[in-house]
């Protein structure tokens, strides 16, 4: 470690390269804090072994061992702490309990802590969620480390409404896309006259039942254009059905082929305070590739999305099929609304817009 650096502890939930919301949030700016001549370290909670089995049936021994393994990493860390200039906690520090290693950062070694995060955690979208996951979730903690922290990076603004009721130092930084690296080859650009039409979703399985939303929609398009094909990319199988659906499933290393299947892009979200803190991440990539989407008319889609001109917002069961019905009969629509989107993400949603937004963090 050099000591005119200035050293940077990245402290996480997952495995580096894993999940989404690290790799938009702050993995895709380490090459940024190299070139600014930074210092950094990150230490994830899971490993890459728990974390393949995490979400899957069974297994309950290796994700014992593999949580409490994580709680022993976060303990060995405490002696190297006094070596860092800032702290960015992503999320949270550990899944379960208090904030335990967060306040011994801020109180004991008085470090300066930027607590981001990318959904209303504060909150859980299970309506049937047991006491006893309430508990160990403690999720009255995201409340506490905002109130000790730093500064407060926010992903969109209504996340950025609540962090404010307890740190005024909270900004908006928004999920990007690499719009130079990875999300680099957009559809809208060689847009061919096709015979069949691929409407897509991506996602995970926590947000895969919010395709039951749209999926009266996708039925009856189904029924009515015989061309009309769908694919699924996920880390867990569709439970809707659908004549002509294909599911993949979710690669890294084909993530940006597999999008470019879609001719649109779809993100169906119910309107509660959970989805509004969603930070419209799949409609970023679709809107990068110069896919056309289509979103629910909630939370930071209504920020990302100009109504008509880079995408379509939707309330009704009528709006999303009669915008579903526009894009597939029109191509040049979906050309249009494609390219718009494309220069919307480059403009205002890329790393490359937003470095100078994410460096502000770490200034004094």
């Amino acid at each position: 470690m050099l000591k005119n650096k200035i050293n940077i502890l990245f402290i996480c939930p997952y495995p580096v390269g894993q999940s989404p919301s690290q790799r938009f949030r702050f993995e895709q700016y380490f090459d940024l804090l190299r070139s600014k001549g930074y210092y950094y370290e990150i230490h994830p909670f899971f490993t890459l072994s728990t974390w393949e089995i995490l979400y899957t049936h069974g297994h309950s021994i290796r994700k014992i061992f593999g949580v409490l393994n994580g709680f022993m990493k976060r303990l060995l860390l405490l002696p190297s702490l006094w070596k860092y200039d800032f702290v960015f906690i992503h999320r949270e520090a550990s899944p379960a309990g208090p904030p335990w290693l967060e306040w011994v950062i801020a109180k004991i070694f008085w470090k300066k802590i930027i607590y981001d995060f990318d959904d209303a955690i504060w909150m859980s979208d299970e309506f049937t969620e047991s006491n006893l996951l309430k508990v160990l979730k403690w999720r009255q903690k995201v409340q506490q480390i905002i109130k000790s922290s730093w500064k407060i990076s926010c992903g969109n603004q209504f996340l950025k409404n609540y962090a404010s009721q307890f740190n005024k130092n909270s900004f908006l930084n928004p999920t990007t896309i690499d719009t130079l690296n990875l999300h680099k080859s957009p559809r809208s650009l060689n847009f061919d006259k096709k015979d069949k039409i691929t409407i897509g979703w991506t996602g995970s399985h926590s947000t895969i039942k919010y395709l039951e939303i749209v999926h009266p929609i996708l039925f009856s398009l189904s029924s009515k254009y015989k061309n009309v094909e769908f694919i699924i990319i996920a880390n867990a199988k569709p439970t809707i059905l659908l004549e002509r659906l294909q599911f993949i499933e979710w690669s890294l290393l084909t993530e940006i082929e597999d999008l470019s299947k879609i001719d649109i892009g779809i993100m169906p979200l119910p309107n509660d305070d959970w989805s509004k803190g969603k930070c419209g991440f799949k409609l970023l990539q679709y809107m990068a590739l110069g896919i056309p989407c289509i979103g629910s008319k909630v939370g930071a889609n209504i920020e990302i999305v100009n109504d008509g001109i880079n995408g379509f917002l939707c309330s009704t069961e009528e709006e999303w099929f009669v915008a579903l019905e526009k894009l597939i009969l029109d191509e040049n629509l979906r050309s249009f609304i494609g390219s718009n989107g494309r220069s919307t993400i480059v403009d205002k949603y890329s790393v490359q817009s937003n470095e100078d937004n994410f460096l502000k963090f770490f200034n004094l």
